[in-house]
């Protein structure tokens, strides 16, 4: 498969996990969402890599990847759960913004015009579709935009220890990641003593599968095509998670908010290139 038709699929596969860990998340407990899905990415992760191999290099920012993942992961379920899954997920993706960032501080790394533009186009967006209006029918949409910024700045640290991880074996930092994340969400799990039904369970680990897929069709997009060409493909996965809640939730935005997501998921990809 070349580059832009796995970089198009990774981001299918991660806005429909992305849905469908939002509606799990607001029948079961987050943490037991996460969970179930870094469990069941971690088996098959293991299964490629036992028969790949790794370089161990990857190990350690792979694991500072899961640490601070867990947290991105736990907040952005929740927000999910709590607020309009149409509004999250656009501001969730401007985590792309932080390895930027981070790369001018620390690296002198000097982003170009089109990134610029971008990260002032998501940015505005973020501002205008968190307004929600005064009748809407998300739990708490408030505390959702609050756990969604903390996701985003937390994603962009993970993706930040990715990288790094990815000069060495990108498959096995998310390995590592994913050791990590299981570790320490099944100790929260275990700490607030979350439950869900056996027969549940499957599809929870369905959503962690459809994420370690993800994963991998976009390491495969940057083997086989130019990466600022696949970043941007790659980073469209929004979209199909709002376009998954107005066809299945019927959720709707007041016109403010869908200036906002529009301007948020034109500046992802923009700020990937």
């Amino acid at each position: 498969m070349s580059g832009a038709p796995a970089a198009l699929l990774a981001s299918l596969l991660w806005g429909t996990a992305d849905f469908l860990a939002g509606r799990a998340s607001r029948v079961h407990p987050a943490v037991l969402v996460a969970l179930v899905g870094q469990a069941a990415g971690l088996v098959a992760l293991t299964i490629i890599l036992a028969i790949r191999g790794v370089d161990s290099g990857a190990f350690l920012p792979g694991a500072l990847s899961g640490v601070v993942g867990s947290v991105a992961i736990l907040c952005f379920y929740r927000s999910l759960a709590l607020g309009t899954m149409s509004v999250i997920a656009p501001i969730v993706a401007t985590s792309s913004i932080v390895p930027v960032v981070a790369g001018v501080v620390f690296d002198g790394e000097r982003p170009g015009a089109l990134q610029w533009v971008g990260m002032a186009l998501a940015l505005a967006g973020v501002i205008l579709a968190s307004r929600e209006p005064a009748h809407t029918t998300a739990i708490d949409p408030r505390r959702a935009i609050q756990l969604a910024l903390i996701a985003a700045v937390f994603i962009g640290l993970a993706l930040i220890c990715l990288d790094a991880a990815a000069e060495h074996d990108a498959l096995g930092g998310v390995a590592a990641a994913r050791v990590v994340g299981v570790v320490v969400l099944g100790a929260l799990a275990w700490r607030t003593a979350a439950r869900a039904p056996l027969s549940e369970l499957p599809k929870l680990g369905g959503i962690g599968l459809l994420d370690t897929g993800a994963n991998t069709a976009f390491a495969i997009a940057t083997t086989g095509g130019l990466l600022s060409l696949v970043s941007v493909l790659g980073g469209l996965f929004p979209v199909v998670t709002v376009a998954l809640a107005y066809l299945i939730l019927h959720e709707r935005l007041v016109p403010v908010q869908r200036v906002g997501v529009a301007l948020a998921l034109a500046g992802v990809p923009l700020i990937s290139v």
